[in-house]
Order: C-alpha cells, then sequence, then structure tokens
C-alpha cells in the first residue's frame, strides 16, 4: 500500500485532490474511470466504481440490502455453513 500527502486545492467551485499515476495505476484506476468515494470516522476511501447489470426484477439496492442482511445474520449463517 502507498502512502502520500497531498494538499486540498480548489478547482473552479469544487475542490480536489491529485493522484500520482503510479497510485492509480496500483488500485487499477485509469483516467476516465469512475469512483466511489465513502467517508466514514473521518476517513475518505475511494474504489473503482464497479457496474453491474442487474436481472430484469432487481431493484439497484438490491446488494445493499443483501449485504446488510448478510452482516445481521452472519452468525447463523455461518452456522448452517458449518453443518
Amino acid at each position: 500500500m502507498s502512502k502520500i500527502e497531498r494538499k486540498v486545492t480548489k478547482i473552479g467551485n469544487s475542490y480536489g485532490i491529485t493522484v500520482p499515476v503510479d497510485m492509480l495505476k496500483e488500485a487499477g484506476l485509469s483516467y476516465g474511470d469512475n469512483v466511489q468515494l465513502e467517508s466514514k470516522d473521518g476517513e475518505i476511501v475511494m474504489r473503482k466504481k464497479r457496474e453491474v447489470k442487474l436481472p430484469e426484477g432487481l431493484s439497484a439496492d438490491f446488494f445493499e440490502v443483501l449485504e446488510r442482511n448478510t452482516n445481521k445474520h452472519e452468525k447463523t449463517i455461518q452456522e448452517l455453513v458449518d453443518r
């Protein structure tokens, strides 16, 4: 994992942070890729956005609901796997 220091700069009416090309490559990112940013506990995590084509009938929040419920019932699910 690479660590660098950058300054937040003003870009028009927004703010931005530059990222070295080597670090983008290490993360599997390149020019034009979409990213998702998540802020939690004073940290910002950036991930490459993954486009998933959902089968007809599944709502856009399907995976969020699935993950929430999987985490909620993790102990029970693990007990079923261990049987």
